[in-house]
């Protein structure tokens, strides 16, 4: 979108927040809890908060949590629509699952399990304790989701934080912070458990970063911001970016193969980092596995129907993408290029060899290269090379335990999913708590509050053994 237009609606949400038009847990304040116009205040606002948040009994903090899954929830189709408009990227539908998936199943204070020794020399507590202050750089392409994520995270460890965030989607998570400050003060909450910049840029990001009392920073985002983060001196976990590889063999069942990918590549436009980004598929089922995923509604291009594609949605040096085009619907990109179709395709789908940009380069978009290999190693091992060493997210479709095991063991990624869509990874379809956070870079894997808190231990010596 131009730069304009950009601007047009996210004062067009900020003005809404304002006038309390937008719908809400109670009724709006006369301007958004938690947003703040500079980094000092908005840190100071959140120590303050941080230091009431530790002072109210744990089941407070319980009772906080509850209200603001209850009160997004209740929320969430306005949030998809404004990222939706606000950003141009995604599908709203997708998005409503995404803020779901995020509100019911990223983790609380639950997950901060304490541990005890206890034997001739006493007794030893270990528990998790708040950092304080977290800094936190959040994404356009997961505004909300992210946000509320993190959030409960970082609060079920006792933490305040200020994000600092993409300034494509600030309205939206201006909104989303409002939304989770008045969600814990309806239960007798501190506000400001959550803050922002009103008016995000790399600047406030970078002072957000080095600002003291501001104890660790947390990123979503791209390798860019990600570097800086490290470099920041403060303890960092960091989720950078991913290039996620799939691999069919010729064991898989080949139609739910293809259902599978096809409704995880195209899952919000492919905007999520987890998504599917390219396929390398063995040859004896190469062709069978196209035609199940044009059975599946996408569209195949070919030929000089795929150079059009390039030249739309990759920069002339053929390495950066087009960011016109990130997370925008194929319909779109198939009229830009007429190229017919029918009804609303989710993907487009291009048989293209390993050195082709649509392998080896993370799109964020409905685009999805398919790459033939003589066996299943030889698509494991270009798996490994198309993933660049990011360690993020990696798949793999067979019957063969195997591949299966060798896969798992050589991509070494994060998230490894086997025999379902690349969502699964997150919770969504699949077992265990979600996070829209996924510091592999770092180390972290999927965050929860574990990762926002420290470990402090308590020792009394020769007491309490009553066994």
């Amino acid at each position: 979108m131009e730069r304009e237009k950009i601007q047009a609606i996210v004062e067009r949400v900020l003005s809404r927040i304002d006038a309390g038009e937008m719908p809400a847990a109670s009724s709006a304040p006369t301007s958004p809890n938690g947003v703040f116009k500079n980094v000092s205040d908005a840190v100071a606002a959140a120590t303050t908060s941080h230091q009431i948040l530790v002072a109210v009994p744990l089941e407070k903090r319980r009772e906080i949590i509850a209200n603001i899954r209850r009160r997004c929830a209740e929320n969430v189709n306005t949030l998809a629509t404004m990222a939706h408009e606000e950003t141009g990227l995604g599908r709203v539908a997708d998005k409503i699952k995404k803020n779901l998936l995020v509100i019911h199943k990223t983790p609380g204070c639950e997950i901060l399990e304490p541990k005890a020794w206890t034997g001739d020399s006493g007794l030893s507590l270990v528990e998790r304790a708040p950092f304080g202050v977290i800094g936190s750089i959040t994404p356009c392409t997961n505004p909300s989701e992210t946000i509320i994520c993190n959030g409960i995270g970082m609060i079920a460890g006792g933490n305040a934080v200020v994000f600092n965030t993409h300034p494509l989607a600030k309205g939206t998570s201006a909104y989303t912070v409002d939304l989770v400050n008045r969600a814990s003060m309806e239960v007798g909450g501190p506000n400001n458990l959550l803050c922002c910049i009103e008016t995000p840029t790399i600047a406030s990001a970078n002072e957000l970063m080095k600002f003291p009392g501001v104890r660790m920073i947390v990123v979503t985002g791209g390798g860019e911001v990600v570097k800086a983060a490290m470099n920041s001196g403060k303890i960092c976990i960091a989720a950078g970016p991913g290039n996620p590889p799939v691999v069919v063999d010729e064991t898989a069942d080949i139609e739910a193969a293809a259902a599978g990918i096809t409704a995880g590549c195209s899952f919000d436009n492919n905007v999520i980092c987890t998504d599917e980004k390219e396929v390398f598929v063995v040859e004896s089922v190469a062709d069978r596995f196209i035609e199940a995923m044009r059975d599946n509604g996408c569209v195949q291009l070919r030929n000089h129907q795929i150079t059009r594609l390039e030249k739309l949605i990759m920069m002339p040096d053929g390495v950066h993408v087009n960011k016109k085009w990130v997370g925008r619907d194929a319909s779109k990109m198939l009229k830009a290029i007429d190229v017919p179709f029918s009804g609303d395709p989710r993907l487009i789908i291009c048989d293209v060899p390993f050195d082709h940009p649509f392998i080896q380069h993370e799109l964020l978009m409905p685009v999805l290269g398919i790459t033939r290999v003589r066996d299943v190693n030889e698509g494991i091992d270009f798996a490994v090379k198309a993933e660049h060493g990011y360690g993020h997210t990696a798949s793999m479709w067979s019957k063969n335990i195997d591949a299966l095991h060798r896969m798992a063991r050589v991509i070494n990624c994060s998230i490894f999913i086997k025999n379902a869509p690349n969502y699964a990874g997150l919770g969504y379809g699949g077992e265990g708590y979600t996070s829209f956070t996924i510091a592999s870079p770092t180390g972290h894997g999927l965050t929860t509050a574990v990762d926002f808190t420290r470990v402090r231990r308590c020792t009394l010596a020769g007491y309490f053994r009553i066994v």
